[in-house]
C-alpha cells in the first residue's frame, strides 16, 4: 500500500526496508552508533520479524518509520517510532500512530517510550499512566469500540 500525506509517499510493509536507511533514522534518534558491519542487518531483521510497519519517504529517502509487534486480534506494541529531525513537527508522527491503530481499531495498543514522548502519545489518544522515566502510553479498543457502538 502506497498513500501520499503532505508531498511525502507512506508505503506499507515489512519486506524490503533497507537496512541504512533505518541505520540513518536511529542515528538521528540517537538510538545507533558506531555498528559493526557483521550486526547491520538487524536494521532490516526488525522488519520481517514485525508484524505491521510503515516507512515514510521524500523521494528515494527514508525520513520516517514506525513498525508493530502484535497479535492481530486483542494487542498490539509500537516498538520504533521515529522521523527524521527535519521533518519533525509535520504531523508524520501522529499519521503513523493513526495508520497504526487503523490495522486493529478495536485492539490495545501499546507503546514503550521516555518520559519525553508522553505528551505526544496524549494527541495521539493514549493514555499514559505511569508518569515516571520511562512508561507505557497505552490505546484501549475496547473503549473506542464502545463510542462506535460496537461494544456494550
Amino acid at each position: 500500500m502506497y498513500q501520499y500525506f503532505n508531498g511525502l509517499v507512506i508505503r506499507e510493509g515489512t519486506v524490503g526496508v533497507p537496512a541504512e536507511q533505518v541505520e540513518v533514522l536511529f542515528k538521528d534518534a540517537g538510538w545507533a552508533r558506531n555498528t559493526p558491519e557483521w550486526q547491520k542487518e538487524k536494521f532490516t531483521l526488525i522488519f520481517t520479524n514485525s508484524t505491521w510497519a510503515f516507512t515514510v519517504w521524500d523521494n528515494e529517502k527514508m525520513v520516517g518509520m514506525v513498525r508493530v509487534i502484535s497479535d492481530q486480534i486483542m494487542a498490539a506494541n509500537i516498538m520504533d517510532l521515529v522521523v527524521l529531525t527535519a521533518y519533525r513537527g509535520k504531523g508524520i508522527g501522529q499519521k503513523l500512530v493513526e495508520l497504526c491503530v487503523q490495522k486493529l481499531p478495536h485492539g490495545d495498543w501499546f507503546a514503550h517510550t521516555s518520559a519525553n514522548n508522553f505528551s505526544f502519545y496524549k494527541k495521539c489518544g493514549f493514555e499514559v499512566r505511569d508518569l515516571s522515566e520511562n512508561g507505557t502510553c497505552t490505546y484501549y479498543g475496547y473503549i473506542q469500540a464502545r463510542k462506535d457502538g460496537h461494544r456494550v
